[in-house]
């Protein structure tokens, strides 16, 4: 259930196309739906402006399939993140339509239900191995309907680089920078540039990269100004953050 569809429903009892009965029928798991071992919050859409989201580890195959037919059935585009490779199999049984982004981990149902947002997004990565969770940002963003451009392996390794592409990277509206390492390639950019940035700390790194805790602590010290730092591997979070920004501007 989302803000259109809500509209809609009123809309057309409002016009006698429909009867009350039917516009309940079609709102009664709204706002949420209990199904025995989850609670769908169906109503996130309307409060947030995008659905619930399934986090697939620790849910059985079965769960996660009943989550997602529940979600396709609301009328709302339906992510599923860190999906497994045979998870996706068996997905992709279940919905052929579903799109598989083996690289992000990520299944996607209802695109065609997307609405384009104003705003664009740049995504930034340090290195190659930085890829999948800039591309769980770059599905999530898509999937909130934002066009985004990336900007992958540019770190400050090779600082030159990133400055060949700052002006690009400066012309989107808010930029979500992602790193391992050592983590600086955040601060760098929020030294350069005058929009909101979102820093991702990863797991990437040597052995006193401590599986990201040094590049998280490194961002969130960072003498940036106004640099926003989400968790380990969040790129579902740093997308998440850049919609609630750029929707309420």
């Amino acid at each position: 259930m989302d803000r259109h569809r809500l509209k809609r429903i009123l809309a057309d009892v409002k016009a006698d196309e429909i009867t009350l009965d039917q516009a309940l029928e079609q709102l009664k798991s709204f706002p949420y739906e209990a199904i025995g071992f989850a609670t769908l919050d169906h109503h996130r859409s309307i409060r947030q402006g995008f659905p619930e989201v399934i986090y697939c580890p620790g849910k059985t195959d079965t769960q996660v399939i009943t989550l997602l037919q529940s979600m396709a059935e609301k009328e709302c585009p339906t992510l599923a993140t860190r999906v497994s490779s045979e998870l996706s199999d068996k997905v992709k049984k279940e919905f052929p339509e579903g799109k598989y982004n083996a690289l992000a981990r990520t299944v996607v149902l209802r695109r065609d239900l997307i609405r384009k947002q104003a705003g664009k997004i740049a995504i930034v990565t340090a290195g190659t191995t930085d890829l999948p969770v800039a591309e769980e940002a770059k599905v999530t963003a898509e999937l909130f309907g934002y066009s985004l451009t990336p900007y992958y392996d540019i770190g400050i390794a090779g600082l030159h680089r990133l400055l060949d592409q700052i002006e690009k990277i400066d012309k989107a509206d808010v930029i979500i920078v992602i790193a391992g390492m050592e983590g600086a390639l955040p601060g760098v950019v929020g030294g350069l540039v005058g929009k909101p940035v979102i820093a991702v700390p990863t797991s990437t790194g040597y052995g006193t990269a401590m599986n990201g805790l040094s590049p998280l602590l490194t961002m969130l010290n960072s003498c940036a100004a106004g640099l926003a730092v989400v968790n380990i591997d969040n790129g579902f979070g740093a997308a998440s953050l850049a919609h609630r920004i750029l929707s309420n501007q």
